[in-house]
């Protein structure tokens, strides 16, 4: 069992402590999987993803007896990363980061245009001494004019394309949801990255695909500015570069009572809840096939829903049962967060920049996805109320014990966090803050409601430490609105606006 007080987080960039992190993940990991691992110690099979990267094969607890067994051998499957990772965007190869019922959940980044994928297929060669081994032992790859490569005809293109499909394919994904709200990211005039909906040569027609356009990091300095209110900012959705509309097979959305044709009208907390119970029917539909997500570099939007799922599926039940919710959070942001953005993520948190408004809005976010509307249970049965009031007060102690546990993490300091909690040790009501007595016979709320807000109420709470700021007024129920106040000021924002 891993001590709370090792779960404190600091927002440093010292690499000496990423491999204590990963180490703490794995553990988490082995919990409830049984897991290999794919060695990319120095970064050469990605440089921005984990040194440690998991792949998780099945449940190993004694509470799921019924355990999905992989189909997947270790050694193909790094063979395949291997050969495919010049496919897409900053060598970000598809891998698989959640197993739900025995479906794999992938993350990626979008697929590399003809700028980088030219470039870097003649770095390797170069700096290979003449070989290039991402084609194992096919012939060194023909580069064709430019021209060519822009037609999408190009036999460069068949090669690295084929391998991320074939990728795809032996990690039985069916279905891709792309997050850009491009269908080609321009620079400079020029193509750099593309996406599987625009390919030219329809290598990817097999796949089910999903162009799902949402707001980029640099949207979320909105979501700051208006004191960190998501409820009525709405996207410019007529923006010159903004081209790949909503496309959603019928299959799916005649299932969702959501109107689609509006989502241009939509907030910016419709909008994310929407996506999310999208991609939750997505893998709910299909007992055998996984899902890809991704967006351009899949380091701002893609772990905001790989982070989102992950915490949703685990309301629920249904993944990383053993884990308490100081311990999930831990994971995620580790994770998904840190270990797949590395320098990029750290950087951004320090400077404040717009990567960690998105961050930020992913945890803050949780308190609107704790209705069973996003439960991946098909049936929901009711939480009695004494036992409701054993959790609250479980999740609180475990809260309350571990605030500053994960505000020291990410630089990893290990003397006992010693600070003062917000949290109450008595069961409390989450919105009125009042106690929830014995003979009360109120609406509760449900399992997956509680386990989301102590999550939520954690998260805050350390975040707030983080900044080394304190709250000025007591928060019943952990709802922690006066440390908001003060992180908001703390950050340059000088709104009177509550956030809660």
């Amino acid at each position: 069992m891993i001590k709370q007080s090792s779960y404190r987080f600091i927002f440093l960039s010292g690499i000496s402590y990423v491999e204590t992190i990963e180490k703490r993940c794995l553990e988490l990991f082995g919990r409830d999987y049984k897991y290999s691992v794919i060695h990319n110690t120095n970064g050469e099979v990605c440089g921005h993803y984990p040194q440690q990267i998991v792949f998780l094969e099945y449940e190993s607890t004694e509470l799921h007896k019924d355990r999905f067994e992989s189909t997947v051998q270790i050694t193909k499957l790094q063979d395949l990363v291997n050969r495919s990772k010049m496919a897409r965007c900053r060598g970000r190869f598809v891998c698989p980061v959640i197993l739900y019922n025995g479906k794999h959940i992938c993350r990626s980044s979008t697929l590399a245009g003809w700028g980088e994928l030219y470039g870097r297929t003649g770095y390797n060669y170069i700096f290979s001494g003449g070989t290039d081994d991402t084609w194992g032992a096919e012939s060194e790859p023909e580069v064709p004019e430019d021209d060519g490569v822009r037609n999408g005809d190009s036999q460069l293109f068949d090669k690295v394309r084929g391998l991320d499909i074939k990728l795809l394919r032996y990690l039985s994904v069916r279905y891709i949801c792309d997050l850009m709200v491009e269908n080609k990211k321009v620079k400079f005039g020029l193509n750099v990255t593309s996406s599987e909906k625009v390919d030219k040569a329809q290598r990817y027609a097999d796949f089910t695909l999903l162009s799902v356009p949402y707001p980029g990091c640099e949207f979320f300095k909105d979501y700051k500015d208006r004191d960190y209110t998501a409820e009525g900012l709405v996207f410019n959705w007529n923006q010159d570069f903004v081209d790949a509309p909503l496309t959603i097979p019928v299959c799916f959305t005649k299932n969702l009572s959501i109107n689609w044709s509006e989502y241009q009208s939509w907030d910016l907390v419709h909008q994310t809840q929407n996506y999310l119970k999208l991609l939750l029917h997505i893998i709910n539909s299909d007992d055998e096939s996984g899902l890809l997500v991704h967006c351009i570099s899949g380091w701002d939007r893609t772990p905001l829903f790989v982070s989102l799922l992950r915490l949703s599926l685990w309301a629920d039940g249904a993944v990383h049962a053993s884990l308490e919710p100081t311990e999930i959070l831990y994971l995620t942001i580790a994770y998904d967060w840190f270990l797949f953005g590395g320098q990029h993520f750290v950087m951004h948190l320090i400077s404040f920049h717009s990567s960690l408004q998105i961050f930020f809005f992913c945890f803050n976010f949780l308190k609107h996805i704790v209705s069973e509307k996003f439960s991946a249970k098909k049936k929901q049965r009711p939480c009695p109320l004494t036992n409701v009031s054993r959790v609250i007060g479980a999740e609180s102690r475990e809260a309350r014990g571990s605030v500053t546990s994960l505000s020291s993490d990410f630089s990893l300091i290990t003397e006992d966090a010693g600070g003062a909690s917000s949290l109450t040790n008595e069961a409390v009501d989450l919105f009125s803050g009042q106690p929830l007595g014995a003979s009360s016979w109120c609406p509760s709320p449900s399992e997956r409601q509680v386990r989301l807000e102590a999550v939520r109420e954690v998260f805050l709470a350390a975040y707030s430490s983080t900044v080394g700021l304190k709250s000025s007024a007591p928060s019943p129920s952990g709802a922690i609105t006066g440390l908001l106040e003060q992180f908001a000021r703390g950050v340059g924002l000088r709104g009177t606006n509550s956030i809660i």
